[in-house]
């Protein structure tokens, strides 16, 4: 780990000294707001590896994005390199089509303890379920955010983690039919033991996750980043960008569809990905993002 240019590829300048929830979460916001949440690879024709190594070179040199097993897992290894108690956990995501959380962890987080207190610290969910900072671990309390209110509840050792949404609004009328549009509700993320994982625990799913075709990372090309208003979302060729609040508990969604040849240049200027293999987008999922 070389944390001086980790700090630079998230154009971090601030003190890391002092391992306290406001460093942490400086570090964090950076981090969601230069590294994408994305999972191009599985579209370009790579493989997605989870070792350090890599998942370094890919995000720190290369300056592109990943999905949770990257992101977090590089972040977990600037943590622990700066000092902080960090352990590795696994989550079950909810699936909305199926009404289910899933069978298997596929989901990676990390829990940090700070002064006694516990926080779930996750940088690889991304779009509009990005938490903005980390999230102390405590049942039934509200923990408002720009995004959004997150919360946990919790029962008999299992976690639950929820946002409450708000009302959208997309001007542009032919993306108006999307399901969640214009409704204020609680949306169910995924749940999660405190159990420690290693890496190890993960591989399964990433091999199921990157070939099965019901995988929802198959059938989309996704790309997300936070902003520090909203975020910007490429799937497919559909481009969405939302800003927080833009009025009294609801969120603007712009969206346009681009040609091939603007999802690459806008890979370029909005999300600062440069690829290395052709992308070849992809949405066929109906499951909406939002």
């Amino acid at each position: 780990m070389n944390i001086t240019e980790y700090f630079t590829r998230i154009s971090y300048n601030g003190s890391y000294k002092n391992l306290d929830f406001e460093t942490l979460t400086a570090i964090f916001q950076h981090h969601i707001r230069a590294v994408p949440f994305e999972n191009l690879s599985i579209h370009c024709g790579e493989t997605i590896e989870l070792d350090l190594e890599p998942v370094y070179d890919k995000i720190v040199r290369k300056k592109r994005g990943g999905w949770c097993m990257e992101n977090n897992h590089l972040l977990s290894w600037v943590l622990k390199t700066l000092g902080y108690d960090t352990t590795i956990i696994g989550a079950k995501v909810y699936s909305p089509e199926e009404n289910a959380y899933n069978d298997h962890i596929n989901h990676l987080l990390l829990k940090v303890v700070l002064d006694g207190k516990a926080y779930i610290v996750d940088s690889g969910f991304g779009m509009v379920y990005q938490m903005w900072q980390p999230m102390e671990l405590i049942s039934g309390k509200d923990q408002p955010q720009v995004p959004g209110i997150f919360r946990f509840m919790e029962d008999n050792g299992i976690w639950y983690f929820e946002k409450i949404k708000r009302k959208q609004y997309n001007p542009n009328q032919s993306f108006s039919n999307s399901s969640n549009l214009g409704k204020n509700a609680c949306r169910k993320l995924y749940l999660f033991t405190l159990e420690p994982r290693e890496i190890e625990d993960f591989r399964p799913q990433s091999v199921y996750l990157q070939t099965s075709p019901d995988s929802l990372f198959v059938t989309k090309s996704i790309c997300s980043l936070q902003t520090t208003d909203g975020l910007w979302a490429l799937v497919g060729w559909k481009l969405t960008k939302v800003k927080y609040n833009y009025k009294e508990n609801m969120d603007l969604m712009e969206s346009t569809t681009l040609t091939d040849e603007e999802v690459e240049k806008t890979l370029k200027d909005k999300f600062r990905v440069m690829l290395d293999h052709k992308l070849i987008p992809v949405n066929s999922s109906r499951l909406s993002m939002f």
